[in-house]
């Protein structure tokens, strides 16, 4: 059981140590801009760290949830390569949105794709999940075993 698991459980380590990482840099960036808590506002360049680590803490719960069941019902390693993907893709939203609001945007639509592919994934899986236990049902149904 635990091999089926081993890559999304590695992703999601590799997830929470990036969102670590963010909280961090929300920190440092606190004492750069001299912004105490719990202020989140006043510095331009101090605002852009907080939103990019409050976005990406917010669209997490939505992807450690799409990378299980698309690892589970779809693939586990296509999963965890998506996975990694993504949080690539989120990394490079976070430093581009602490350099500038422009910044943000391409990373942005790239791991929003990549989310939807991992949504897809989970989709498919558990539809063609579905599917198979409903054919077994008629199966066993029809030839009496």
């Amino acid at each position: 059981m635990l091999e089926q698991v081993a890559l999304l459980a590695a992703v999601t380590v590799l997830g929470v140590l990036e969102q670590a990482y963010f909280a961090l840099q929300v920190i440092y960036a606190r004492r750069k801009y001299k912004v105490s808590p719990p202020n989140i506002s006043g510095n331009p360049e101090f605002e852009r760290f907080y939103r990019a680590q409050v976005n990406c803490s917010e669209y997490f719960p939505l992807f450690l949830s799409v990378l299980w069941v698309a690892g589970i019902y779809f693939h586990q390693g296509v999963a965890a390569c998506t996975g990694i993907l993504y949080l690539c893709g989120r990394y490079q939203y976070f430093h581009g949105y602490a350099a500038s609001a422009q910044g943000r945007l391409a990373p942005l639509y790239f791991s929003s794709g990549v989310l939807w592919i991992l949504i897809g994934l989970s989709t498919l899986g558990l539809l063609v999940h579905f599917l198979a236990l409903d054919v077994g049902r008629l199966l066993k149904y029809h030839t009496g075993l």
